[in-house]
């Protein structure tokens, strides 16, 4: 062998149709070579439209959204494409659950910094509010205090709207329930 003949070490052989196609059918080899085959430019991909840290999970949900759709997988585009073409859409969605919660964190903050509640009972309401459990928790914040309406904090829970009203209406006769003694300890300093 000659040295012009010689090139740089091959990357490993990008997944054809037909490997692909078997994964489909469920051959667990081929789905094995698949992720092996294609982690690495998913994982670029992840790290470029989202960031570093993030890349790892972003590959993860990639590969778990590739897996329930390889059943439809038709060979009409080059699997890899196919793949990077989930990344993106993976990485989108990433991107917009975090822009969601950095603006209900904002209105969060807007509504505790413009409080007027006594002091004592504002400290009171954060620990009732901190007890609630998380489901009952994120319904309350969404409507009571970022504002959204049922049908849009129904939307963000990925929930029907009935369950939205029930949780938010469990969550007040907790709060009630819990600031019950400091509503009346305030009742009675104030006579």
């Amino acid at each position: 062998m000659n040295r012009a003949d010689a090139g740089p070490p091959p990357e490993p052989d990008l997944p054809n149709r037909e490997l692909t196609l078997r994964a489909a059918r469920g051959d667990g080899r081929a789905l094995t070579e698949f992720v092996r085959t294609t982690s690495r430019q998913v994982w670029r991909s992840c790290a470029f439209l989202v960031d570093r840290a993030s890349a790892d999970d972003l590959t993860q949900e990639t590969y778990l959204r590739a897996v329930r759709s390889l059943p439809t997988y038709r060979a009409e585009s080059e699997p890899v494409r196919w793949l990077l073409t989930i990344a993106r859409r993976t990485c989108a969605d990433e991107i917009a659950q975090r822009q969601r919660v950095r603006a209900i964190t904002a209105r969060v903050h807007a509504a505790y910094h413009v409080s007027t509640i006594e002091p004592s009972l504002d400290v009171e309401l954060a620990d009732a509010i901190a007890r609630l459990s998380p489901e009952r928790r994120e319904t309350f914040l969404l409507t009571a205090i970022a504002g959204y309406s049922y049908a849009e904090a129904a939307a963000l829970c990925d929930c029907p709207i009935g369950t939205i009203r029930s949780r938010v209406a469990r969550a007040r006769a907790d709060l009630i329930a819990g600031l019950g003694p400091a509503v009346q300890e305030l009742r009675e300093r104030a006579q």
